[in-house]
């Protein structure tokens, strides 16, 4: 295994050019702004942010785009991105100015950093070596009448934490403000020229123009900021390198077991990523957003009867494909019920994807083929389980992989409600049932669903309620009626 020292530039161009490409065990873009965030905070303080790992390959391994623009000229030589994929996105998307696209939709990736930061620090630096008669302060400090003393300390905590921070997620009102500036301007423009849109005049205010030419030159900084990349030796087998990618994500848990699982079945079962991704497009019309963790748990789940990912990498390819089959039969009738007989037609409103994969499960098992009987029963079951959310207490997979069993074993509903019961204690729904839950809770979303069916309408637009409006405007809005505070 090589080793070399890179700049987070030489990184960047590498990405740019293609010369770093993503093999198809790789997930996609997931990472939030806020992750962006406390990289950029990271690097510029120069803080360890972890290694490189990438595979000088000689095999022919199918590839995945970055979720930035890259070149689509062959780069010659390449080399193949197990660990970095997220921060290297992130990086390209910062210091190139490029959105990251994911399913299809671009967004920018826009932060903004303090240009007072410094400035900041020395003041609160000269602050400490003063010294303060406490008694006299905390006269000073006392409201003459008591009136929002709180809501004024809340206010005064706001604004300095504010002033302390360094990076921050986009924000119009901040970025209108002539001490933040979003940090993929400086590296698109000069210091000076930034300044003089700011309004920052060298002779005007000296102090301020230094402080702020300080932060920009340690932004731009970033670039020279050095990764170590370890590169695995071009004799491994693709085998080997996918196990060493699931062991390297295992230990730092930074990979959800589907990602996992997602890599160990490539590896095993190549080109399947394209399969898998073509039948998650096919599905985007239904306005549920499946993700590709919820075809792979419904894939194990027909391969090996039960929820969890441990055996995965056992799993031959010749089962993997039979259980494909099956997979994409039984979650398309699983949407179909879930849109038509529960009257979910948004993610928004579902507790959790794997009612999916257990309504996927229960249909197969049922050779596509219910009475009128059970198929009401199985829409109770459906509409209780996203009101009680049981996938989302305790051990999720436990609980899916009990409901399976059930379902393997040749219950039905009536079973599966049972289980319900015998979690939650009830499965009436009483009025104070209500109390104290909030938007995320699965009894909001079946209340939702009942006010839907009822013809509820917005109060300001007078639309019929709907998760799925377009129109900025247009969304839906709820809030307290007796406010929180």
């Amino acid at each position: 295994m090589a080793r070399q020292d890179i700049s987070v530039s030489e990184l960047v161009n590498m990405v740019s050019r293609g010369e770093l490409q993503l093999p198809e065990m790789q997930r996609q873009y997931v990472w939030r702004a806020t992750r962006v965030r406390d990289l950029l905070d990271s690097l510029y303080r120069g803080y360890p942010s972890g290694l490189i790992l990438a595979w000088r390959s000689n095999e022919e391994v199918d590839t995945r785009a970055f979720a930035v623009s890259t070149s689509t000229e062959d780069p010659g030589s390449r080399m193949l991105l197990l660990d970095g994929q997220q921060r290297l996105t992130s990086l390209s998307a910062v210091l190139n100015g490029f959105p990251v696209e994911v399913r299809g939709r671009k967004k920018p990736v826009e932060i903004l950093v303090n240009l007072e930061y410094e400035l900041a620090l020395e003041k609160e630096e000269a602050l400490e070596e003063e010294d303060f008669d406490e008694e006299e302060v905390e006269e000073e400090d006392l409201d003459d009448d008591g009136e929002d003393e709180d809501e004024q300390e809340d206010e005064e905590a706001r604004s300095l934490n504010l002033e302390k921070r360094l990076f921050v997620v986009y924000s119009r009102a901040l970025a209108s403000k002539r001490n933040w500036v979003s940090v993929s301007e400086i590296f698109k423009k000069e210091n000076l020229d930034i300044l003089e849109e700011k309004g920052v005049d060298l002779k005007e205010e000296p102090e301020r123009f230094r402080a702020y030419m300080k932060v920009m030159d340690k932004v731009r900084k970033i670039k020279d900021y050095t990764y170590r990349i370890d590169v695995l030796d071009s004799t491994m087998s693709y085998d080997e390198v996918a196990e060493i990618f699931v062991r390297v994500n295992s230990l730092g848990a930074r990979l959800r077991g589907s990602d996992l699982a997602l890599a160990q079945i490539t590896a095993r079962w190549r080109n399947s990523l394209r399969l898998f991704m073509d039948y998650q497009t096919h599905l985007d019309s239904s306005g549920l957003d499946v993700e590709i963790s919820t075809i792979i748990r419904t894939l194990v789940a027909h391969a090996t009867n039960q929820s969890k990912f441990d055996s995965v990498s056992s799993i031959s390819q010749e089962r993997l494909e039979e259980a494909w089959g099956k997979t994409q039969k039984s979650l398309t009738f699983a949407i179909d019920f879930t849109k038509s007989e529960l009257g979910i037609g948004s993610s928004q409103l579902l507790s959790s994807p794997m009612v999916l994969t257990a309504l996927a499960y229960w249909i197969h098992h049922r050779n596509y083929s219910v009475g009128n009987e059970e198929q009401a029963l199985m829409r109770r079951w459906g509409l209780l389980v996203n009101a009680k959310g049981r996938y989302g207490r305790g051990s999720s997979q436990d609980l899916l992989s009990q409901d399976l069993a059930v379902i393997r074993d040749g219950g039905g509903p009536t079973e599966l409600l049972e289980r319900l019961r015998q979690q939650v204690g009830r499965l009436e729904i009483e009025p104070a049932d209500f109390n104290a839950r909030n938007a995320r809770s699965g009894l909001f979303k079946n209340m939702f669903l009942v006010f839907a069916s009822m013809g509820a309408r917005d109060w300001d637009s007078q639309l019929p309620i709907s998760p799925n409006h377009m129109g900025k405007a247009n969304r839906l809005q709820f809030h307290h009626i007796f406010p929180r505070k």
